[in-house]
């Protein structure tokens, strides 16, 4: 009897632990992030590559024609969280890329992640970006302010106090690090409050436009 009460608990605790396994990768794993992570590994990697890594915020822009630059190459993919770029770094790195853009966060806030957790996330990507391509040049951009006054997104635009925390965050582990800091939460916010500004953004989270020319400005004299 006892015997099987032991063969019961270690079967539960095993298919306990394989289901939260599985639960975490699909935290990240959704069809189309396997569309887009597969298909960056079959590209071919090329000499000097400027990458801009994200999720939908960078995904949804033409970079390499917005700065008219061959160089450039889009690694964002909607959805994402910092756990699913750490997961496909090896194929932003094994390049040796001249520099890396990275913008990620947000929608591991949305999800509840803790902001300590999100920001721990962000200098690993950035420390092993540097450890594995050493030459290349880190710019952490900060996480962009939200609108909750489109009325959308609601679990993203609740969370400004976090993205400023881990903005704060982000700036003091980048003057110690040697990576860069960008500083874009600034630039998108009202004047008066700390919301994206409507200017940039139609549903409060996602840039128009006019947004990615903002972006482009911004980060253009870092080329």
């Amino acid at each position: 009897m006892r015997i099987i009460k032991l063969i019961t608990l270690i079967l539960f605790v095993v298919s306990h632990f394989f289901a939260m396994t599985v639960k975490g990768q699909e935290a990240f794993k959704s069809t189309y992030y396997e569309q887009r992570r597969t298909l960056f590994e079959q590209l071919p990697n090329t000499k000097n590559e400027i990458i801009f890594l994200g999720n939908s915020i960078t995904d949804g822009s033409e970079w390499a024609e917005l700065f008219q630059n061959k160089r450039i190459k889009n690694r964002g993919i909607s959805g994402d969280i910092t756990k699913g770029v750490l997961f496909r770094l090896e194929e932003v790195t094994e390049s040796k890329p001249a520099k890396v853009f990275l913008l990620i966060g947000i929608n591991d806030l949305a999800r509840n992640i803790s902001k300590d957790t999100v920001f721990a996330n962000i200098c690993r990507i950035a420390t092993t970006i540097r450890k594995q391509s050493p030459k290349t040049e880190v710019f952490v951009q900060s996480i962009l302010p939200v609108n909750p006054a489109f009325d959308k997104f609601s679990g993203h635009c609740s969370k400004t106090g976090e993205v400023k925390w881990i903005n704060g965050k982000l700036e003091d582990f980048c003057a110690q690090s040697g990576v860069q800091y960008v500083d874009l939460f600034t630039h998108f916010k009202n004047e008066n409050d700390d919301f994206m500004n409507s200017e940039f953004t139609n549903d409060g989270l996602h840039l128009t436009g006019k947004g990615y020319l903002k972006w482009a400005a911004i980060i253009k004299p870092l080329f």
